[in-house]
């Protein structure tokens, strides 16, 4: 199996030894973790879990939604969902160093769910997630685009920065 490891800007293909066979081949990616030097293969550590993924930026008039998020995670983690954010400065709102971005979403708001890497999200330069998202459903349009995902990987639902992270509940219940 092919792995698809992100880390620094540069892209690293290589073999896979774990048994990760029903995992999607656009999760078989390692990234690195917001602010840390650790990394995260998300077939690893998520594989079989419905996935709500979500581009965060620190600076983004949507940033209240962390606060939201972090309460989808809390109540719904134990239950199987894992939330996992994204920072992202496609859309030019993201802090210029990660302690900032970091400070926003640990410190300010608490965030404990995993957030990753600044990366980008959009355009020929997204991340293999954010790329397969985008040909599953459509790309984000701006920050706090968040995508619902099954457990085999497939797109169940994109919602718009503007709906809050509450309206999500329903949806996220149905597939629990």
């Amino acid at each position: 199996m092919l792995r698809t490891i992100v880390s620094l800007g540069v892209m690293l293909v290589c073999l896979s030894t774990g048994a990760q066979g029903s995992c999607p081949q656009y999760l078989d990616t390692t990234m690195r973790k917001l602010h840390s030097t650790e990394s995260v293969n998300l077939c690893d550590s998520f594989s079989g879990q419905p996935l709500l993924i979500v581009n965060t930026a620190s600076y983004c008039g949507f940033k209240g939604q962390f606060r939201g998020l972090e309460s989808l995670h809390k109540t719904y983690g134990g239950r199987g969902l894992a939330v996992i954010g994204f920072a992202s400065d496609s859309f030019n709102q993201e802090a210029s160093d990660e302690e900032k971005a970091a400070d926003v979403c640990f410190k300010n708001f608490g965030v404990t769910f995993t957030m990753m890497a600044t990366t980008s999200v959009v355009g020929e330069d997204a991340n293999p997630v954010f790329s397969e998202l985008g040909q599953q459903s459509q790309p984000p349009g701006w920050n706090f685009n968040k995508y619902l995902v099954d457990k085999e990987g497939n797109v169940l639902k994109h919602y718009k920065s503007s709906v809050s992270p509450a309206k999500l509940r329903s949806d996220i219940e149905k597939i629990l």
